[in-house]
């Protein structure tokens, strides 16, 4: 959702052409007479010379489908083997990540003759980039200098709480009629609907982050469409989404140490300190400092804590952070943080659809505590053990106190009907904490858990681990999964951890970079 990601997720535009035969060696089982014609056009990118682009109508209220329409915008990479597996839909996460150039994306790496089976399909969700109409409820919602996070007294609560609920009331203004359908549930029917314009009866799917919960939902609701599925990174189906939220925190507390020990690890190169703690303890001095004088007008306690926190999601961004962290404290240099504010924590106009789509789905998915108080208590008590993002993300998730839409039900993604379903999960993943993997692999009969032991990034596969990349080719080849005794099925060791800047070192972790650029932050 923010600016960097934005930027990579945009490059698409949307045009119209037709739709590719199924080859006459197709399973039947894969292949049916489609029911509306999908006109693809050529939308390539410098990066991906084969991507396709379309548009679908679907009903905005699938109870009324003769009802009022919506448009949702496609990608595809056609397969190219006579060996033809079908539909693969793949999901960035989110809510609210846009998913056509991702298209491209996973075409591209995965190994050619796998990826030559199928199409990839992409697609922007309801509400999200390309699709119509695109949510903007409050542009400029996260201009800077917002105020501090942290509610150390009442006037910096209310300043905050302010912001919350003139969201969710320009929201409610601009969309009463289309927030009721912005939820998790009808964004699978719109996948289904694009199943069936594809002329297939079962698809296969991939997804990533909030995609694992968009996929199992689906995989509930229609269990006998699926053919394969891959969950990376993976939502906890049984906290949806306040709980979910509020343990997300403790997680990237941890990682945010994990960053703050490698700094001092590298200590000739940020001059820092070889102690951990101290080096946290300039970081959180640093904050205060910010508090008191934003740099350049910009980026005070709020942002820092944006800039700060993808890292938690990629250790990739880390050589980054920890140089625009060394400038200001050793130097009282802070353009390497303003620049390192506005390539990871700045949102543009593409940010700001992100998080409107972010809040309506989330909003509407799940019962929120509409009494503040509630919120103060379970925040303050877990900022004691958690300080590093607790209260950026109660803030960011706190228009759910205040939406407009009443709330819907959970739904349980348990499921024995499925066919083996590959889970790939980090044991240190922050953004979706693993026990998310372990609750989903037991609640999906047949699945697979596979797990990158040490792992602290979010969104594993096709980020340069070859052990997660063969089981996942393995299982996209011809549906092979591992098999264990216990709670976790295979193992994969983590990646090293990046080094300080160098151009071998850019080089090296460019493909995690990609994907973790399309995955965005928040997802």
């Amino acid at each position: 959702m923010k600016k960097r990601a934005a930027a990579l997720c945009g490059a698409a535009a949307v045009l119209a052409g037709m739709v590719t035969a199924v080859p006459a060696g197709a399973s039947g089982a894969l292949a049916a007479a489609p029911t509306a014609k999908l006109a693809w056009k050529k939308c390539a990118t410098g990066d991906y010379p084969t991507l396709q682009c379309t548009t679908l109508k679907v009903p905005l209220n699938h109870g009324e489908p003769d009802g009022r329409k919506i448009t949702l915008a496609l990608s595809r990479v056609p397969h190219t083997a006579k060996k033809y597996q079908g539909p693969l839909v793949v999901n960035p996460g989110g809510p609210g990540g846009s998913g056509r150039t991702l298209a491209g994306f996973v075409a591209s790496s995965l190994p050619k003759k796998v990826a030559a089976q199928y199409d990839v399909i992409g697609f922007d969700p309801r509400g999200v980039g390309a699709s119509k109409p695109a949510l903007d409820c409050r542009p400029g919602h996260f201009g800077p200098v917002r105020p501090d996070s942290l509610p150390a007294d009442a006037r910096t609560e209310r300043a905050n709480l302010k912001r919350a609920k003139a969201f969710a009331d320009a929201c409610a203004k601009k969309y009463a009629d289309v927030l009721p359908f912005i939820d998790t549930v009808s964004s699978v029917k719109d996948m289904d609907a694009i199943r069936a314009a594809l002329g297939a009866k079962r698809i296969n799917y991939f997804g990533y982050s909030y995609g694992t919960y968009l996929g199992a939902v689906y995989a509930k609701l229609f269990p006998h469409r699926v053919r394969r599925a891959v969950l990376d990174s993976v939502v906890d189906p049984s906290g949806v989404w306040y709980d979910d939220n509020l343990r997300q925190d403790q997680a990237f507390n941890d990682r945010h140490r994990a960053l703050m020990a490698w700094i001092a690890k590298h200590d000739k190169t940020y001059r820092l300190g070889t102690d951990p703690e101290k080096i946290e303890a300039k970081w959180y001095a640093m904050r205060a400092a910010l508090a008191r004088k934003p740099a350049d007008g910009k980026v005070g306690p709020s942002e820092l804590e944006d800039t700060f926190m993808p890292g938690g999601y990629y250790d990739g961004y880390w050589p980054h952070l920890a140089e625009a962290f060394a400038a200001y404290v050793k130097k009282k240099n802070d353009d390497p943080l303003v620049e390192a504010y506005e390539n990871f924590g700045a949102v543009d106009a593409a940010g700001d659809n992100g998080y409107s789509v972010y809040t309506s789905v989330q909003c509407r998915d799940a019962r929120w505590p509409r009494d503040w108080a509630e919120w103060r208590d379970d925040n303050w008590l877990m900022y004691e053990k958690a300080p590093f993002m607790t209260w950026n993300n109660a803030w960011y998730n706190a228009p759910c106190a205040f939406w407009p839409t009443e709330a819907l039900d959970p739904v349980d993604v348990s499921n024995t009907a499925l066919p083996p379903v590959l889970i790939l999960q980090a044991t240190d993943d922050a953004a979706t904490p693993y026990e998310g993997g372990v609750a989903t692999h037991q609640l999906l009969r047949n699945s697979s858990l596979v797990v990158e032991q040490g792992g602290g990034n979010h969104g594993i596969s096709l980020s340069g681990n070859t052990c997660l990349d063969k089981h996942l080719a393995a299982y996209l080849t011809d549906g092979r999964v591992p098999h264990g005794t216990g709670e976790v099925d295979a193992v994969c060791a983590k990646l090293p951890a990046p080094k300080p800047l160098s151009k071998r070192a850019a080089s090296a972790s460019s493909r995690g970079s990609t994907l973790h650029g399309l995955l965005g932050f928040r997802g």
